[in-house]
């Protein structure tokens, strides 16, 4: 790894059209391997439920998964959605976690739902659950601390392993609360970049410094696509391109193999719409993704950069790897 700046994936477990749940998740743990092998910092898996073409729902079970079959990559959540779960829930899974795979577990946290509102009634104790988040973000870290004297209520396991927590967000609201609790701040760029300059600026401005952090720590989510031309590379992106679309349009979200062109495919709205939504996506050659990359670290102040790679051939994706390992990007 020649980054200066650490660099880590993101993986929403995405299911190839005409492809098996096994297979897809097969991919999931050799994609892990290759990171792993390639000197990348972590690997986070995503909560999202009722979505037709994303695996990750159990997150929990896939990052014990992922991380009994690498060796030095921290595994995590990207995140979990706790207003979905009790936080005794949480605390007691990611401390089995952290039990069997000591100093490699991460906890993101996150606020929405991971699905729709139909899927959010299902799944919540109580559909106003994320306005109790930050309090329930302190019961979960009480849990996951050490035990205090009186302590009725404990995380077992979970008490004492101190799992590190991490505030995800979209929104400038998770910028306040990761800074007014002095927790490292992961920014979802790779579909929400319209707030992501304020929020990188707001979770600085305001931070405080805590017991597990002295100072700001900002990791943007982006999507990235390598590839040896530009010309290329735009055409793997077609496949991102679709799952968008197919998001926007409420149909099933496979991964579609790439076009040579999207015309025909959408509307001038939608394809608006769907860039608008991929504003952050570096798609280039290595020296134009480098480029980019760089300027968004200067310019940012960027600590980490965290990346989703949707494209559908599985081989070029691992090869997307190789060339990210290659990159130099420096901190600013």
């Amino acid at each position: 790894m020649r980054s200066e700046i650490p660099l880590s994936l993101l993986e929403l477990a995405s299911v190839r059209e005409g492809e098996s749940i096994h297979s897809t998740l097969n991919h999931s743990r050799h994609y892990a391997q290759a990171a792993d092998q390639l000197g990348f910092t972590r690997f986070w898996l995503a909560e999202h439920h009722n979505m037709e073409g994303i695996a990750s729902s159990a997150t929990s079970v896939l990052i014990g998964y992922i991380a009994a079959n690498t060796e030095r990559l921290r595994v995590g959540s990207g995140g979990i959605m706790l207003p979905n779960h009790p936080p005794l829930v949480i605390a007691e899974q990611f401390g089995t976690l952290a039990s069997l795979y000591p100093d490699r577990i991460d906890l993101g946290l996150g606020r929405a739902p991971g699905t729709d509102i139909v899927t959010a009634r299902a799944l919540r104790r109580d559909l106003n659950a994320a306005d109790d988040f930050a309090s329930e973000v302190r019961i979960l870290e009480q849990l996951l601390a050490p035990d205090t004297p009186m302590q009725r209520l404990k995380a077992i396991p979970g008490s004492g392993t101190q799992v590190p927590i991490w505030m995800l967000g979209s929104s400038l609201y998770s910028a306040h609360l990761a800074a007014a609790k002095g927790l490292p701040y992961a920014f979802a760029g790779h579909f929400a970049p319209k707030h992501m300059r304020e929020a990188a600026q707001i979770y600085r401005n305001n931070f405080t410094p805590s017991p597990c952090l002295d100072k700001p720590y900002f990791m943007l989510g982006m999507p990235v696509i390598v590839a040896d031309t530009k010309a290329t590379a735009d055409k793997l992106a077609t496949t991102v391109y679709q799952r968008i679309l197919a998001l926007f349009r409420g149909e099933p979200m496979y991964l579609k193999p790439p076009v040579d062109s999207m015309e025909g495919l959408w509307s001038a709205q939608e394809e608006f719409g769907v860039k608008e939504f991929l504003a952050l996506a570096s798609i280039g050659t290595p020296s134009q993704v480098e480029t980019t990359l760089n300027y968004l670290a200067a310019e940012i102040g960027i600590d980490e950069f965290m990346f989703t790679i949707d494209i559908f051939d599985t081989h070029l994706r691992i090869g997307i790897l190789e060339m990210l390992a290659g990159l130099n990007i420096k901190r600013f």
